[in-house]
Protein backbone atom coordinates (compact mmCIF):
# COMPACT_ATOMS: atom_id res chain seq x y z
CA UNK A 1 0.00 0.00 0.00
CA UNK A 2 1.50 3.14 -0.92
CA UNK A 3 -0.34 6.90 -0.86
CA UNK A 4 -1.16 6.54 -4.20
CA UNK A 5 -3.21 4.07 -3.05
CA UNK A 6 -5.33 5.68 -0.42
CA UNK A 7 -8.74 6.62 -2.84
CA UNK A 8 -9.03 3.28 -3.35
CA UNK A 9 -8.13 1.73 -0.30
CA UNK A 10 -10.77 4.28 1.54
CA UNK A 11 -13.63 2.89 -1.01
CA UNK A 12 -12.63 -0.08 -0.23
CA UNK A 13 -12.73 0.16 3.74
CA UNK A 14 -16.04 2.82 3.31
CA UNK A 15 -17.40 -0.84 1.44
CA UNK A 16 -16.33 -2.79 3.93
CA UNK A 17 -16.99 -1.17 7.09
CA UNK A 18 -19.84 0.76 8.85
CA UNK A 19 -16.70 2.27 11.07
CA UNK A 20 -14.12 2.44 8.56
CA UNK A 21 -10.61 4.65 9.27
CA UNK A 22 -10.40 8.38 8.44
CA UNK A 23 -7.85 8.77 5.51
CA UNK A 24 -5.29 10.26 7.96
CA UNK A 25 -5.17 6.85 9.43
CA UNK A 26 -4.14 5.38 6.31
CA UNK A 27 -1.42 7.97 6.08
CA UNK A 28 -0.09 7.47 9.05
CA UNK A 29 0.68 3.98 8.79
CA UNK A 30 1.98 4.14 5.60
CA UNK A 31 3.91 7.51 6.50
CA UNK A 32 4.63 7.62 9.99
CA UNK A 33 4.35 3.92 11.70
CA UNK A 34 7.33 1.75 11.79
CA UNK A 35 5.56 -1.20 13.32
CA UNK A 36 3.18 -0.84 10.48
CA UNK A 37 2.64 -3.49 7.25
CA UNK A 38 0.14 -1.84 4.78
CA UNK A 39 -1.10 -4.42 1.75
CA UNK A 40 -3.52 -4.45 -0.77
CA UNK A 41 -4.48 -7.13 -3.00
CA UNK A 42 -4.53 -6.29 -7.20
CA UNK A 43 -7.10 -7.95 -9.36
CA UNK A 44 -6.22 -6.67 -13.16
CA UNK A 45 -4.45 -3.43 -11.67
CA UNK A 46 -7.59 -2.84 -8.86
CA UNK A 47 -7.18 -2.92 -5.42
CA UNK A 48 -9.58 -5.51 -3.95
CA UNK A 49 -8.11 -6.14 -1.03
CA UNK A 50 -6.81 -4.11 1.98
CA UNK A 51 -4.36 -4.94 4.87
CA UNK A 52 -3.04 -3.01 7.44
CA UNK A 53 -0.81 -5.54 10.70
CA UNK A 54 1.71 -4.02 13.45
CA UNK A 55 4.26 -6.31 14.00
CA UNK A 56 5.09 -5.13 17.92
CA UNK A 57 8.58 -7.03 19.41
CA UNK A 58 7.00 -10.15 18.23
CA UNK A 59 3.70 -9.54 17.61
CA UNK A 60 1.82 -9.76 14.47
CA UNK A 61 -1.18 -7.72 15.24
CA UNK A 62 -4.58 -7.42 12.43
CA UNK A 63 -5.36 -3.95 12.70
CA UNK A 64 -7.67 -3.87 9.89
CA UNK A 65 -8.54 -6.22 6.99
CA UNK A 66 -11.29 -6.09 4.11
CA UNK A 67 -11.95 -7.10 0.75
CA UNK A 68 -14.10 -6.02 -1.67
CA UNK A 69 -17.56 -7.15 -1.16
CA UNK A 70 -17.25 -7.74 -5.33
CA UNK A 71 -14.73 -10.35 -4.95
CA UNK A 72 -14.94 -12.25 -1.54
CA UNK A 73 -15.20 -15.64 -1.31
CA UNK A 74 -12.87 -16.05 -4.29
CA UNK A 75 -9.39 -16.93 -1.63
CA UNK A 76 -8.32 -13.43 -1.86
CA UNK A 77 -8.26 -12.92 1.93
CA UNK A 78 -6.85 -16.18 2.54
CA UNK A 79 -4.22 -15.30 0.51
CA UNK A 80 -3.42 -11.63 1.82
CA UNK A 81 -3.75 -13.28 5.44
CA UNK A 82 -1.49 -15.66 4.77
CA UNK A 83 1.12 -13.57 3.04
CA UNK A 84 0.58 -10.35 6.38
CA UNK A 85 1.60 -13.53 8.80
CA UNK A 86 4.15 -15.12 6.63
CA UNK A 87 5.77 -11.58 6.61
CA UNK A 88 6.04 -11.31 9.86
CA UNK A 89 7.32 -14.50 10.74
CA UNK A 90 10.05 -13.63 8.39
CA UNK A 91 10.78 -10.36 10.27
CA UNK A 92 10.30 -11.95 14.22
CA UNK A 93 6.93 -12.34 14.62
CA UNK A 94 6.14 -15.27 16.66
CA UNK A 95 2.11 -15.09 17.16
CA UNK A 96 -0.39 -13.12 16.10
CA UNK A 97 -3.51 -11.35 17.17
CA UNK A 98 -6.69 -9.51 15.98
CA UNK A 99 -10.59 -8.71 17.18
CA UNK A 100 -13.74 -9.71 15.14
CA UNK A 101 -16.96 -9.40 14.99
CA UNK A 102 -18.83 -11.64 17.05
CA UNK A 103 -21.55 -11.93 14.16
CA UNK A 104 -18.69 -11.95 11.11
CA UNK A 105 -18.74 -15.82 11.05
CA UNK A 106 -16.93 -15.87 7.41
CA UNK A 107 -14.16 -14.23 8.71
CA UNK A 108 -13.90 -16.26 11.82
CA UNK A 109 -14.04 -19.15 10.00
CA UNK A 110 -11.15 -17.67 7.89
CA UNK A 111 -8.79 -17.19 10.86
CA UNK A 112 -9.87 -20.33 12.58
CA UNK A 113 -8.76 -22.04 9.28
CA UNK A 114 -5.09 -19.91 9.48
CA UNK A 115 -4.97 -21.31 12.40
CA UNK A 116 -6.09 -18.29 14.96
CA UNK A 117 -7.99 -19.29 18.35
CA UNK A 118 -10.80 -18.00 20.49
CA UNK A 119 -9.13 -16.50 23.52
CA UNK A 120 -11.79 -13.91 25.18
CA UNK A 121 -14.69 -11.31 24.67
CA UNK A 122 -14.70 -7.51 24.34
CA UNK A 123 -18.21 -6.57 25.65
CA UNK A 124 -20.05 -3.90 23.27
CA UNK A 125 -16.75 -3.11 21.54
CA UNK A 126 -17.96 -1.44 18.31
CA UNK A 127 -19.38 1.95 19.05
CA UNK A 128 -22.10 1.62 15.89
CA UNK A 129 -24.19 -0.95 17.37
CA UNK A 130 -22.78 -2.69 20.86
CA UNK A 131 -21.80 -5.39 19.15
CA UNK A 132 -18.86 -7.59 21.32
CA UNK A 133 -15.46 -8.63 19.86
CA UNK A 134 -14.10 -11.69 19.58
CA UNK A 135 -10.43 -11.64 20.80
CA UNK A 136 -8.60 -14.42 18.28
CA UNK A 137 -4.94 -15.88 18.83
CA UNK A 138 -2.17 -17.53 16.66
CA UNK A 139 0.10 -19.22 19.31
CA UNK A 140 2.34 -21.16 17.67
CA UNK A 141 1.73 -20.23 13.38
CA UNK A 142 2.40 -23.39 11.53
CA UNK A 143 4.54 -21.58 8.52
CA UNK A 144 4.57 -24.31 5.81
CA UNK A 145 0.76 -24.74 5.73
CA UNK A 146 0.61 -20.06 6.05
CA UNK A 147 2.71 -20.77 2.72
CA UNK A 148 0.40 -23.24 1.13
CA UNK A 149 -1.88 -20.82 0.87
CA UNK A 150 0.12 -18.36 -1.68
Amino acid sequence: MTLKDLDEVIQLDHASFSLPWPESSFRFEIEKNECSRCWVALLDQRIVGIMVAWLIVDEIHIATFAVDPVYRRQGIAQRLLAHTLVDGLNSGGEKGFLEVREGNLPARCLYEKLGFVDVGIRKNYYKDNGENAVMMNLEHPNIDMLESFL
